[in-house]
Formats: C-alpha cells, sequence, structure tokens
C-alpha cells in the first residue's frame, strides 16, 4: 500500500490542477475565449485523434524533434570524446562550446531560416544547434573525470587506445552523458515546437499557432496539453533507457526517490 501510495502520489496533483481548472473554468470568473473547461478541451483532443489530424501533427513534431536529437547525440557525443582527447580540437572548438553554451541559441532562427527555408531541414537544424551543447558539455566532463588509475592500469595491461575508449572511459563516462542526453531531449522537443510556431506550417506549434490566429481557444489549450504528454512520455522512455544502460552501475540498485 505504501509503494501504491508513493506511485500515485505525483498523478494527485496532476489531478488537483485538472480539476481546480474545471472548476474555475465554470466558475465564470473568465470567459471561455480565455480559459476553456478542460472537458472542452478534452473533447477536441479526441476530435482531433478520431479525425487523424493530431496523429499527422504529432507525428511530423516527434520525426523533427528526435532526428534532430539523435544528430545531436552521435555529433555531440564524437565531438565531445574528440575535444577531450586531442588537444587540437580542445583549442578549435573549446572557446566556440564556451560562448555557444550559455547563448539563446534560438536567435539564430532568422538565420537558419534564410539559408534553409520553411521546411524540415531548417526545422532539424535548429534541434541539431540547440540540442547539441548539453551532449558535448556532458560528455567533454565525463571523460576528463574519469579515473587516471583506471586508465594507467589498462595501459599497463597493454590496452591499445581504442581498446581503453571502448573498454574503460566510454563505460566510466557513460552516466554523465546520459544525464547530458536527458537535458538535451526536452529542449530538443521544446525547439521544434517554436520553430514550428515560428514558421508555421504542419506540427503540433504549427497547430497552435493557426489555432490562435483563428482565435479557436480549445485548439491552443489542446495544443498545450499534447505536447505536455508527449513530453512527459519522452522522459520516462528516456529514463527507462538509462535505467536499462546503466543497470551494472551503482544507482541502478540505489532506491528511488521518484
Amino acid at each position: 500500500m505504501a509503494r501504491l501510495t508513493l506511485r500515485l502520489a505525483p498523478w494527485i496533483t496532476v489531478l488537483a490542477v485538472a480539476l481546480a481548472w474545471e472548476l474555475f473554468a465554470r466558475s465564470g470568473a473568465v470567459t471561455p475565449f480565455m480559459l476553456p473547461k478542460l472537458s472542452t478541451v478534452l473533447a477536441r483532443i479526441w476530435d482531433d485523434a478520431a479525425s487523424g489530424d493530431l496523429w499527422h501533427n504529432l507525428g511530423l513534431t516527434l520525426y523533427r524533434a528526435l532526428a534532430g536529437f539523435a544528430i545531436a547525440a552521435i555529433v555531440g557525443i564524437a565531438l565531445g570524446f574528440a575535444v577531450a582527447y586531442n588537444r587540437a580540437m580542445r583549442w578549435l572548438f573549446d572557446p566556440l562550446i564556451s560562448v555557444g553554451f550559455p547563448m539563446p541559441k534560438i536567435a539564430f532562427l532568422p538565420i537558419i531560416t534564410l539559408w534553409l527555408g520553411f521546411y524540415d531541414v531548417s526545422k532539424i537544424s535548429m534541434v541539431v544547434f540547440d540540442a547539441i551543447f548539453p551532449v558535448v558539455t556532458a560528455t567533454i566532463a565525463a571523460t576528463l573525470a574519469v579515473e587516471r588509475e583506471l586508465l594507467w592500469s589498462a595501459r599497463n595491461l597493454g590496452a591499445s587506445e581504442r581498446e581503453l575508449l571502448h573498454e574503460i572511459v566510454f563505460p566510466a563516462a557513460l552516466p554523465q552523458i546520459m544525464t547530458g542526453l536527458q537535458v538535451a531531449l526536452p529542449i530538443a522537443l521544446i525547439v521544434c515546437i517554436v520553430a514550428e510556431m515560428k514558421m508555421g506550417g504542419l506540427g503540433l506549434g504549427g497547430a497552435m499557432i493557426t489555432a490562435s490566429r483563428f482565435a479557436d481557444s480549445p485548439g491552443v489549450f489542446a495544443g498545450i496539453v499534447e505536447i505536455a504528454i508527449a513530453g512527459y512520455v519522452l522522459v520516462k522512455l528516456m529514463a527507462a533507457l538509462r535505467r536499462r544502460l546503466l543497470a551494472w552501475h551503482p544507482e541502478a540498485t540505489a532506491p528511488s526517490t521518484v
């Protein structure tokens, strides 16, 4: 019973917010245009799902966000290892990473639009540009934090540099790399939604901005709920992947607080 209560506790807050939304919208304190009832929004989501619009827009958004995230993950991890182990690469990229990481990359959206247009390539490129920085910085920090005694011992046993990277460095750095990926995934979804809103077209962000232009309040709030659910599912899937990849790590046996 205690375990069940702990599992249901986070949902109690969600249900409380949903109930407060419905009651406040029904109270008459606000107009339906300002805040439609939650039941109306859920009915709109059901209609969009039945017509296929929801799945089309959701599929496009997930395709752009996950494609950009995958590219950012592969390139970011490779670049992070290169910067950590190659002095020339560190000299070349470290200033760019230091300047680019805290900078709001969404400011480059007009430039990306001018160069690549308004279609999928530009949106995916914007996702890659934003999501790659947490991956690179996490990989560099994790690689440089590997205990030198492990590296010295492996070299003394005759391990080549490739074996050293594959058998020692990458497993030791993987927990922190996974943390960087977990940070980058929500960023990828957020940037994709913003890019769709600014560039227009199909997708969850594009559907929301279209609904806003036509004063379709239930459509706007339906988009918010859809994005929240999609983001929650992606974060949970990434957490499950982390547990699977790090089943050997001490954190897998530690008691969970979530």
